[in-house]
């Protein structure tokens, strides 16, 4: 099990799953944070049981958990709003827009921390830009609503944990780690948007039980799998490989969700995607 192959195969099923059954688990939400909640705890604890199967480490650097506590936040602040904008956009569009959070990475890197121009790392950052606008493009103008808005905003977040959390998951035991960065967020969540325990109950009684129990063990494990893969492979051969999780959301979700407006556009934007973090990892 230390091929980097197994893990990025079980991250694109993994994690194409977990894309469309997020989706169906948002159509019978009856609270938001609830939903969110709910999901990340079961995910969570998915990924504790995969922790006998990896060496057992922590940290002793304090540094460590104060930028994991950090990160933690704008995990959390992401993955609240993600449901929204699930709830809004199909499976197969919020998985492009998702893409954004890989450019915002490199126009931090290049206006905060000074970090050197490459050129075709900035031509991928635009590809991205460039294959949202056509998704987005509608009628002859650029359709702005609250999921699209709400999205970049997640992105943003996601982004800004991610430059936190570099490296982070190294020092830990990796499903003991990915478990926290979904546990602890759930609990911040249901402190700070006062979620009762029997909200979130009836969100699991009064939705659809299979979508969300299989949205939640994807989660946690399509996590463990991505890391794994990126601890144990090339980041280079690794990342365009992981990317191809767009191109599997537009033929699934266009199979089984029957997400078929715009398909030709939904295609050439997928194509335009792995295309850019192609030229993002060269």
């Amino acid at each position: 099990m230390e091929n980097w192959l197994i893990y990025v195969g079980a991250y694109l099923i993994l994690a194409t799953i977990f894309t469309q059954f997020y989706k169906i688990a948002t159509k019978t939400l009856k609270k938001a944070g609830a939903l969110t909640i709910l999901l990340q705890l079961i995910a969570g604890l998915s990924a504790l049981l995969l922790c006998p199967f990896f060496e057992f480490k922590l940290p002793t650097n304090v540094m460590v958990y104060v930028m994991l506590s950090i990160s933690i936040v704008f995990y959390a602040i992401t993955d609240r709003v993600n449901t929204t904008v699930r709830s809004g956009l199909e499976a197969s569009t919020f998985s492009m827009l998702k893409q954004l959070s890989t450019t915002f990475m490199i126009f931090a890197g290049l206006i905060l921390f000074k970090e050197e121009f490459i050129l075709t790392k900035f031509i991928g950052a635009m590809l991205i830009i460039v294959s949202n606008i056509i998704i987005f493009y509608q009628k002859g103008k650029f359709e702005f609503n609250k999921y699209l808005l709400l999205g970049v905003f997640a992105n943003i977040s996601f982004t800004v944990a991610l430059f936190l959390d570099v490296n982070i998951s190294d020092n830990f035991n990796l499903p003991f780690y990915v478990a926290l960065t979904l546990i602890i967020p759930a609990l911040l969540i249901m402190i700070f948007e006062r979620i009762k325990p029997s909200e979130i109950r009836d969100e699991f009684v009064n939705g659809n039980k299979k979508a969300i129990i299989t949205t939640a063990i994807c989660w946690g494990v399509s996590i463990v799998s991505q890391l794994r893969a990126y601890q144990l492979g090339n980041v280079t051969v690794i990342a365009p490989l992981c990317a191809l999780t767009v191109i599997l959301n537009v033929i699934v979700g266009y199979l089984f969700l029957k997400e078929r407006d715009n398909l030709l556009r939904k295609i050439i934007a997928a194509i335009l995607i792995i295309i850019s973090v192609v030229l993002i990892k060269i």
